[in-house]
């Protein structure tokens, strides 16, 4: 008898413990005046299975913020099946109430309104089993649903109606509106467009179903289908039969643009075929979102002057040609730039056939980036009119039909294919300014001496031909004189002579240290090539007055 009130004290111990959790209360409806806040982001409200949570959770780039979603819950990665759009990241203090007049507002912290589904006199609210978070009436039916006003992602027994969409994220682990957009359109076709951000403007189609369609459909068998007004159905994506019973499943439309579904293996099972303890692809539209398009305006798929390409696993990579580099590594979307000046039209052709060159590409092009089209001509043609021209950043050549096609920047629409079946020929900068140089301090000295390194070899060349010259040029002059007899009634002439040679000498030697200064001329591109030092130096060339080069070597040695 002794142990029975130290069962009682244990057993009581137990449920309160329980019951403190946060988590361990399943919430079939939320009555009004309920509330959750960010200061306990462990609290939330559950569906009645638990495998559903609604609430907040912070963001993965910025612990101090937060996103109001439903998720999975049982699984570790807490993926997002939903969030209000617009996208509204929330900071500490921030909260979601079920008013007593029946309202659900989003409020910062100061109590400000930040969103709300527009519904007011809802008797409570529910996250059901499917994921589906519903304010309800008196009477039990849904005033407003997320299935009904979705963001990215659809779920099993989800439906989208005619003129609704999902709009995809900007990036993995950005929520604000994407690029990419699936519109089940009033016409009864199922769009994927590219989208103008920040703005709602849409590019050109690069996928779309026949039409005829009613709503789409995301059924309890794992198939996602377009119904037809003819009572047929065109599925789009299948899990090929996985059953719910044994798989999470999900279709979203993710921030590369393209359509997927995913199934995840419960009690972390991968039945076989399946990797356990993380979502795997089952289908996708497009197959081949790289070779979709191209879209007249906009950068297509992946952003100016970059190109697109798959990877194994059917994800989208957007990659840089040589010597360019991303605008921005985290958001490959915003294109590429080139890492060394580009060809200047001040600059004459035998000074850019010196300072640029070609990247041969094979299989990627650029389409509708191009404004001159040859055909039929040669590949060594090709390239000579694109290396002469200031215009053109690339040329793509077609060797079965001897069609020529040059391109100006921002390319776009760039893609890498088999089936492209071209060869592209990338005007690039061939001298060592066209390698990127680090901020760092040790990095910066080391550009600092080489660079003065260079110029001081430069000169020390241009220095070098020019005494060569004036010591054959002297000795000649001297000999000619000591060895060339004159009558002594000839001195005056001599004499006058002799006076112009020397002012023609003095021309000769400022014309030369002309040449000189240009040679070290602080800009690379400034400094004349070994042949338009010739011609300078014979005089067949003007020598125009050069700008001070002081300036820069004194800024190297800062």
């Amino acid at each position: 008898m002794a142990s029975f009130p130290s069962f009682l004290h244990l057993s009581a111990l137990a449920l309160l413990t329980f019951s403190s959790l946060p988590c361990a209360k399943s919430y079939r409806n939320v009555s009004l005046g309920s509330s959750l806040t960010t200061s306990d982001p462990n609290t939330y409200w559950l569906s009645p299975s638990g495998e559903f949570a609604f609430g907040f959770r912070p963001l993965e780039t910025d612990s101090s913020s937060f996103l109001l979603a439903v998720w999975f819950e049982k699984i570790e990665s807490k993926t997002v099946a939903w969030y209000p759009r617009p996208y509204k990241p929330v900071t500490a203090g921030s909260s979601v109430e079920l008013t007593t007049d029946g309202q659900l507002l989003l409020k910062d912290r100061s109590g400000s309104s930040l969103w709300d589904p527009g519904v007011s006199n809802a008797a409570y609210a529910a996250l059901l089993d499917t994921g589906n978070f519903i304010l309800a009436g008196a009477n039990g039916s849904p005033r407003w649903e997320s299935f009904q006003d979705p963001a990215d992602t659809m779920l099993p027994s989800q439906v989208l109606e005619m003129d609704n969409k999902l709009l995809s994220r900007l990036t993995d682990t950005d929520y604000s509106e994407g690029r990419f957009e699936l519109s089940m359109q009033s016409d009864g076709n199922l769009v994927l467009y590219a989208v103008a951000v920040p703005s709602s403007f849409q590019y050109d189609a690069y996928w779309s179903s026949v039409g005829n369609g009613t709503r789409l459909f995301f059924n309890q068998s794992g198939i996602v289908y377009l119904a037809r007004k003819n009572n047929t159905n065109i599925n789009i994506t299948t899990a090929k039969m996985s059953s719910l019973e044994d798989f999470y499943q999900r279709a979203t439309l993710d921030f590369d643009g393209v359509f997927r579904q995913y199934i995840y293996p419960k009690n972390g099972s991968g039945n076989g075929a399946w990797t356990a303890d993380k979502w795997n692809m089952v289908d996708l539209k497009p197959t081949d979102i790289c070779s979709s398009g191209p879209f007249q305006l906009g950068s297509g798929i992946c952003g100016f002057n970059s190109y697109c390409t798959t990877s194994e696993n059917s994800s989208v990579v957007c990659e840089c040609p040589p010597q360019y580099s991303f605008l921005d590594p985290s958001r490959r979307y915003k294109g590429c730039k080139p890492e060394f000046p580009t060809q200047s039209c001040d600059a004459d052709e035998s000074e850019a056939a010196s300072l640029y060159g070609f990247r041969t590409l094979v299989d990627v092009d650029w389409p509708l980036s191009d404004y001159e089209e040859y055909s039929p001509i040669s590949e060594d043609q090709c390239r000579e009119e694109c290396l002469t021209d200031c215009f053109c950043a690339l040329a793509v050549f077609h060797a079965d039909s001897g069609t020529c096609w040059k391109k100006k920047i921002p390319l776009s629409n760039g893609k890498k294919a088999s089936d492209v079946n071209r060869r592209g020929f990338l005007k690039v900068r061939i001298d060592s300014t066209s390698q990127p140089f680090s901020s760092t301090g040790e990095e910066k000295g080391k550009r600092t001496w080489i660079l003065l390194g260079s110029s001081l070899l430069g000169v020390s060349l241009c220095v070098l031909m020019i005494a060569i010259l004036l010591v054959t040029y002297w000795s000649f002059v001297g000999n000619k004189r000591l060895h060339k007899g004159q009558p002594p009634s000839s001195l005056p002439t001599l004499s006058l002579r002799w006076d112009e040679e020397a002012t023609l000498d003095m021309r000769r030697v400022d014309r030369f240290v002309r040449v000189a200064l240009w040679c070290i001329q602080e800009e690379p591109s400034m400094r004349p090539t070994m042949h338009k030092v010739a011609q300078m130096l014979d005089g067949t060339v003007a020598v125009p007055i050069p700008p001070d080069p002081s300036s820069y070597i004194s800024s190297l040695l800062e």
